[in-house]
């Protein structure tokens, strides 16, 4: 009676060790390990994307426009449109105004404006769009410069605000609402099952992370904006942008993972980490980046969501166009097909279809 008193509780005795073979089964389930070597492999796909798209950042293309009398304009144009390498893609401007219009509209990244009284030329950049650019787009024009004999001064005519520390919070606002996405939709997957039992909870789920969406947009802007200062004066477009993202991130979750289960999450992952982030723009923009990356950057969230955020907030929503399709065509073809592949499922199972 004593013991029952201080120990209500029975406990159940250890389960004798029946062999390493069966301990070992036990332990490490077939299902287990494939998890494992899947993990492994997105591991090492973060190391090699990441590494490959920033290790040897090298200009491809950067449009520069050129200001220049008639008489020297195509001249510039040949020697930049001919440096070895291809780091430059050159076109004539008519003045200096215009060539900050084409700046400004994002038509191009840099403008040369050659002083034909002098041998001092100008260099305009907007390093807003990322330092990177324009550290870049200067080593070129000096490169051209001393091979001309003449000397540049750079004009940054649109720097990051003061807050918003080397252009890079754009990037990390949408990285973040990217992450809120995915992970508010496995973590729904993960308690509620990958794949919901029926269409009506799929419904249920992606209006809840819409509803998600909105609150994360909200929160996200209201850190950027009030509180940190960093993003500032386009409140109601960060939002509306912010909540677009999020379920963009959020809806292809769920379409992952009703049509792969868990290893749904593990594509997400793929798409949006391993391969988005690095692609975005954030670190280097695009004309940096190699093939592969500046390929695809603009096609994913994560690039199309920082373009989309820095040229709303530095360049009056210029060339933000595509961007927004992109969000919208994930949000939008994420919905149908987790609705289309949940549909499907649930008739198959009833056996009402086969292959």
């Amino acid at each position: 009676m004593t013991a029952s008193l201080t120990d209500p509780t029975p406990q159940a005795p250890p389960t004798a060790f029946r062999g390493f073979r069966a301990e070992l089964r036990d332990a490490l389930s077939v299902r287990g390990v494939v998890l494992m070597v899947g993990v492994l492999a997105l591991q090492l796909g973060f190391i090699l994307s990441y590494i490959g798209a920033f290790h040897a950042p090298k200009p491809h293309r950067i449009p520069v426009a050129v200001v220049a009398p008639a008489a020297a304009s195509g001249q510039v144009v040949d020697q930049l449109d001919h440096l070895g390498g291809d780091p430059v893609s050159a076109r004539a401007a008519d003045s200096r105004e215009q060539a900050r219009t084409l700046i400004l509209n994002r038509t191009v990244d840099a403008a040369i404006v050659v002083n034909p009284k002098g041998s001092s030329d100008t260099l305009l950049v907007a390093s807003a769009s990322g330092p990177a650019v324009s550290a870049t787009a200067e080593q070129i024009a000096r490169r051209l410069e001393t091979e001309r004999h003449r000397q540049v001064t750079v004009t940054d005519i649109l720097p990051p605000a003061p807050s918003d520390g080397r252009g890079m919070s754009s990037f990390y606002l949408v990285l973040g609402w990217i992450v809120g996405g995915y992970l508010a939709a496995a973590i729904l997957g993960m308690a509620g099952g990958a794949r919901p039992a029926n269409l009506h909870r799929t419904l249920i789920r992606l209006a809840a992370l819409a509803l998600y969406a909105v609150i994360s947009g909200l929160g996200g802007t209201v850190v950027t904006d009030p509180v940190l200062g960093a993003l500032t004066g386009h409140f109601a477009q960060l939002w509306a942008l912010g909540s677009l993202t999020v379920f963009a991130a959020a809806a292809t979750t769920v379409a992952f993972q009703v049509l792969w289960g868990t290893v749904g999450i593990g594509v997400t992952i793929l798409v949006f980490v391993i391969l988005g982030n690095p692609s975005a723009g954030g670190a280097y923009p695009s004309v940096l980046l190699p093939p592969f990356w500046r390929a695809i950057g603009s096609w994913l969230p994560p690039g199309a969501g920082t373009t989309a955020v820095r040229n709303t907030v530095y360049f009056s929503g210029h060339a933000i166009t595509q961007s927004l399709w992109v969000l919208i065509a994930y949000a939008l073809l994420g919905t149908a097909l987790a609705i289309a592949a949940s549909a499907f499922r649930i008739r198959r199972s009833h056996g009402l279809t086969s292959f």
